[in-house]
């Protein structure tokens, strides 16, 4: 599955139109974000990516979850949210 990582500097306009990308070709895709900042970026991506997708009749849903991860030899706590793509009608 692909992963997008978000962070703080991240330009929720394109994560949004990456995210409609490879829900359009893969049906789900993984966002890790690590930090408040990067959870914000992530959501409002999430946000504009529904609108890009709402006019083909798909919407998508979300489910986070928690995960260690390792940056720079350190251990962190990173939001994980698994997006899928999904008809309106169902």
């Amino acid at each position: 599955m692909e992963v997008l990582k978000v962070s703080t500097k991240s330009n929720p306009n394109s994560v949004a139109g990456a995210l409609a990308g490879i829900l359009r070709e893969h049906g789900a895709v993984e966002m890790q974000t690590v930090g408040a900042g990067a959870l914000n970026q992530a959501v409002k991506a999430i946000a504009i990516a529904r609108g890009f997708l709402a006019p083909s009749g798909m919407d998508l849903s979300c489910v986070p979850a928690f995960a260690d991860i390792e940056i720079n030899g350190e251990e962190r706590t990173a939001i994980r949210l698994l997006v899928e793509l999904h008809n309106m009608s169902g």
